[in-house]
């Protein structure tokens, strides 16, 4: 099966490619970035670019040579000698930015905290004493399995202050999926918590790493946060309060001076069956890749209030969350709970207490907002929001236009960002003070960045569809999968035998060399000899009224090859039936054409996602064909694929 011949079906795409938005003239005039000579200059001498890019960074030592490439191994601003944690505190505090507010913290049932730059700087100096004392040092590995609160970025900082390389563990996932992580990395520490709280309830976080700890013998020391305040088992000899041991630290601890290519952190990502991938990143090129973009892309002001909804578990964490933003001196919000806990409102009444100027989040969390109804967002004051963004998957032109009119109001310009764990940093997104806007496209690569479209043979496509890749390093790249080069190789670089990239998604690029991503390459669909991406079945499904989410997968079929099998949830108010099935199959054929007429539509209440957010399509086709259900470790509620494949049977 060729997935990608050809990405685009014969019929437009749900929002034409000649439609453009501009960003506002009084938007575009204070942009950080407005001139599209940035684009030129990346492009005539792009280790030029990158080097004053890494001058954005405070460095302890100079680097000699900006890029060694021996495909597929880079190493950038090598015989440079900087810290992340230095980056991301001490210099603020150096330039009196110490009483700014760094992190305003919500807790899901009501607690609060206003953390400055001082504030985080004692806590994380204090914690990396506290790492050191217990026998951790430059290049040891430390397992942090938390919530969202204040001390999973205390940890990651003082970890990154001493040398030490985190991996951390979202605080969702089970004791199984840690156990492996913690073994994988041959972690020598793990900081955890006493527990969570999830729409309303507690999550037994210190239950799930006992019972992982139990197969864990790399594990020295544990370090339990206190934050639901209820009793626990705590091991003699091995577990300790993170409040005492943080008491009694010194205050100050020297950050240690990391080479440019020193790992700082490994961060496991999976979505298929077998063992998890540890994609590995290190110091300085990561540092400038999310540094810059945070600047560019999000268009900093000082006075800005930005909140990215991610989880610190996930990449988009790590880059926006905590090294993006803290590296700027940027204030935040960090929120630990549910969007709608205890009502639907909340994302809403966050960003109006605390004036959120940039909202980032995810496609899914938007058309769940959707589902839930307009009178949420407008019992708030939105005023404050200047810039959305979006992050996770393809978003649909419906979901785009949504955000656009109800939460931005016409007035944000939305940053539709493209990029991987793998990547580091953002890709493809829309510079906001200078590009023209198309909902649903990613838009162009940003300076520096050479992304294509690569047909099998590796040519490049410069209007149709195609493999996305990139062709020439940068500095945020992975630079391997923990302990496996060749599972790095033959993942990443041995399609176009180690020329290019292979990031694994689909898109096309249009006349105006907008990108437009169709998903990874198995969600593309040969039916009858056509190729037809799930997302584009998706739009064409949300595009009706009754339709909050959908989800798309191909399932064999003698006639066709594949045939494609909907699941769907609708919003409030509409219920399930043949009608309804009907109604939507036509509406599909309308929109698409009839090759993209579904076999089947199943109503649902919920799809299996990944607590990222992405849906896990790999398992929908295993249920609707009959197969035995691969791994599940990373799905958000692991009941639903179950009751999916109840249901699916029944039909």
């Amino acid at each position: 099966m060729d997935p990608v011949s050809q990405c685009k079906t014969e019929v437009d795409v749900l929002w034409s490619e000649e439609k453009t938005l501009q960003p506002p003239e009084n938007f575009k005039n204070r942009a950080n970035v407005k001139d599209p000579v940035i684009y030129r200059q990346a492009f005539q001498d792009r280790l030029k670019f990158w080097e004053e890019c890494a001058r954005r960074l405070d460095w302890y030592q100079p680097w000699d040579k900006v890029l060694e490439w021996n495909s597929p191994f880079a190493k950038w601003f090598i015989g440079g000698k900087l810290n992340a944690s230095y980056n991301c505190l001490d210099r603020h505090i150096e330039a009196h930015l110490g009483k700014k507010i760094a992190i305003y913290w919500e807790g899901e049932n009501g607690n609060t905290k206003a953390l400055t730059y001082q504030d985080v700087y004692e806590h994380v100096n204090k914690m990396a004493n506290v790492l050191k004392s217990m026998g951790i040092r430059k290049g040891d590995r430390v397992a942090i399995y938390l919530p969202m609160v204040p001390e999973a970025i205390f940890a990651m900082l003082a970890c990154s202050r001493i040398g030490a390389v985190h991996t951390v563990v979202f605080g969702g996932f089970s004791a199984e999926a840690l156990r492996d992580r913690i073994n994988d990395a041959q972690a020598k520490l793990l900081i955890t918590a006493d527990g969570g709280w999830r729409r309303g309830a507690m999550v037994p976080i210190k239950t799930m790493a006992d019972a992982a700890l139990g197969q864990t013998p790399c594990i020295e020391h544990v370090i339990v946060v206190q934050r639901i305040g209820q009793d626990i088992p705590m091991k003699q000899g091995r577990d300790h309060w993170w409040h005492d041991l943080w008491e009694k630290a010194e205050a100050y601890c020297e950050p240690e001076p990391m080479d440019a290519e020193d790992i700082l952190y490994i961060l496991y990502t999976s979505g298929t069956t077998g063992k998890p991938k540890g994609i590995v990143h290190t110091t300085g090129g990561y540092l400038t890749g999310v540094n810059v973009t945070m600047d560019w892309v999000f268009d900093l002001k000082s006075n800005d209030v930005f909140w990215c909804t991610a989880d610190v578990g996930w990449v988009t964490g790590h880059s926006y969350v905590v090294y993006g933003p803290m590296s700027n001196g940027v204030t935040q919000v960090m929120y630990e709970g549910a969007p709608d806990f205890p009502e639907r409102n909340r994302f809403w009444e966050i960003i109006q207490k605390y004036k959120v100027t940039i909202l980032y989040t995810a496609p899914t969390a938007i058309r769940a907002f959707m589902k839930w109804g307009v009178q949420w967002p407008k019992s708030c004051d939105l005023s404050s929001l200047r810039l959305l963004g979006s992050v996770g998957e393809p978003i649909n032109p419906e979901a785009w236009l949504w955000y656009y009119e109800n939460i931005g109001h016409g007035h944000c310009p939305i940053v539709d960002t493209w990029w991987q764990t793998e990547t580091g940093a953002i890709m493809i997104t829309s510079l906001p003070g200078i590009t023209a806007m198309k909902p649903g496209s990613a838009t162009k690569a940003l300076p520096g960045i050479d992304a294509e479209i690569l047909n099998e043979e590796g040519e490049i496509i410069k209007e149709g569809g195609g493999f996305l890749s990139i062709t020439s390093p940068w500095p945020s790249m992975l630079r391997g999968i923990w302990g496996d080069v060749q599972r790095y190789k033959d993942t990443y670089w041995s399609k176009w035998q180690g020329k290019s990239y292979f990031a694994g998604d689909g898109a096309r690029r249009d006349k105006d060399g907008y990108f437009w991503f169709m998903g990874r390459v198995d969600d593309i669909m040969l039916v009858a000899g056509h190729n037809i991406s799930t997302a584009e079945v998706e739009s064409a499904l949300v595009d009706h009224s009754m339709v909050a989410e959908s989800a798309v997968v191909g399932v064999s079929d003698e006639v066709k090859g594949q045939a494609i099998v909907a699941f769907v949830i609708l919003k409030d108010g509409n219920r399930p039936s043949k009608e309804a099935e009907g109604l939507l199959k036509e509406h599909v054929s309308q929109k698409i054409g009839a090759l993209a007429r579904p076999k089947q539509i199943l109503f649902t209440s919920d799809v299996p996602k990944t607590r990222s957010g992405k849906i896990m399509r790999r398992l929908l086709r295993d249920v609707a064909e009959g197969r035995a259900l691969g791994d599940v470790t990373t799905l958000a509620d692991s009941l639903v694929v179950a009751e999916l494949k109840k249901q699916y049977d029944e039909v």
